[in-house]
């Protein structure tokens, strides 16, 4: 039980990471519960009006990424959890005069997550700030950057959809071989 719930609350933190880098509300709200709150410090109010503030917000910048790395989960009985997730986030934004800038924030997420009708989400969630970085970047790498968007465009859903699609390819063939080699034994 405790590591199918942990499995479950990670996959909502990276969903609400997903959302937020492809400007997907929808996405990133499916991290949360319908009735969640969220307290990001500029904003504190329902979850649903912090996704849309954010994907609103995060539209000013070329590229995010947001990165989680240590996420503890503590599973305190079959109904609650809580969780503190650290977290870099990379944003590209391009200034005024045409330079190119990485804004870096450091940061931690404190959570409380709840499991309803089996489903694991974040019912509350406080931002933690540690520190950010603000610099200007060099010559990009000598790559065709237009190949690379935000939002459904990004090649990550056709890689992912590829993927699934592959899988399923090698699971079928897996079967239809294993079934044969039965038969011939």
């Amino acid at each position: 039980m405790t590591a199918t719930a942990e499995e479950a609350i990670r996959q909502a933190v990276l969903r609400y990471c997903r959302g937020v880098d492809r400007l997907d509300a929808e996405l990133m709200f499916s991290a949360y519960h319908e009735d969640a709150t969220d307290d990001h410090g500029v904003y504190v109010g329902s979850a649903r009006g912090l996704c849309d503030r954010v994907v609103d917000s995060h539209r000013r910048y070329d590229a995010t990424m947001h990165c989680v790395l240590n996420h503890a989960i503590e599973v305190i009985d079959k109904q609650h959890a809580t969780g503190e997730v650290y977290n870099v986030t990379y944003l590209r934004r391009t200034a005024a005069e045409g330079t190119a800038h990485l804004d870096t924030w450091w940061g931690r997420y404190l959570d409380e997550y709840e499991c309803r009708d089996g489903r694991w989400a974040i019912s509350h969630r406080v931002c933690v700030h540690e520190w950010t970085r603000s610099e200007p970047l060099g010559e990009p790498l000598p790559i065709d950057a237009q190949l690379f968007r935000q939002g459904a465009a990004d090649r990550g859903y056709v890689v992912a959809a590829a993927g699934r699609l592959l899988r399923s390819f090698l699971d079928i063939s897996c079967c239809y071989w294993r079934r044969r080699a039965e038969c011939r034994w």
